[in-house]
């Protein structure tokens, strides 16, 4: 293997961004459709989101929808398994990797990732963001550009070799 090229923070959050665009999103509405609306209050969600651009926070606030954790542990099931499968299929990238060119590899040798760390990183994300997105912050601060995610898993996410 040539010489490793980690991938910084802006990149990941573009592959990101793209993921939740074109799979998490689209995933969402479906899971939506099918829990027939009781996901969550879309009703609510738009009311704060009218009372947030008018400048009442408080208001949006003080009122989130209701949510059923039924289909919301269905979504993040999903969201996981769709990750899993594109991380086996495309050898540790997402969509959204794919098309920026990085990819998520072992830490220590450089190789694909086992579903083992597949699940972990995933899971990580739940750590990264509740420690007040920390986790996430710390790719653009490493020298490895490891996340909080990365180092529980063992994984790096490196840009794809040219040929």
């Amino acid at each position: 293997m040539s010489e490793v090229k980690y991938a910084g923070f802006w990149v990941r959050f573009l592959a990101s961004f793209l993921d939740t665009l074109f799979l998490a999103l689209p995933l969402g509405v479906v899971i939506y459709f099918l829990s027939g609306g009781d996901w969550f209050d879309f009703s609510q969600y738009q009311q704060n989101i009218q009372a947030a651009i008018a400048g009442n926070a408080q208001q949006a606030l003080a009122n989130p929808p209701q949510m059923s954790m039924k289909w919301e542990l269905l979504f993040e099931v999903a969201v996981l398994l769709i990750s899993v499968i594109f991380w086996r299929k495309w050898r540790g990238a997402t969509p959204g990797k794919k098309y920026v060119k990085i990819k998520v590899v072992d830490a220590k040798t450089y190789k694909d990732i086992d579903n083992k760390q597949a699940i972990t990183r995933s899971l990580g994300y739940i750590v990264s963001i509740f420690a007040f997105l920390i986790g996430f912050l710390m790719v653009g601060f490493r020298k490895d550009k490891r996340g909080l995610h990365d180092l529980l898993a063992g994984t790096v996410v490196i840009y794809e070799e040219t040929t």
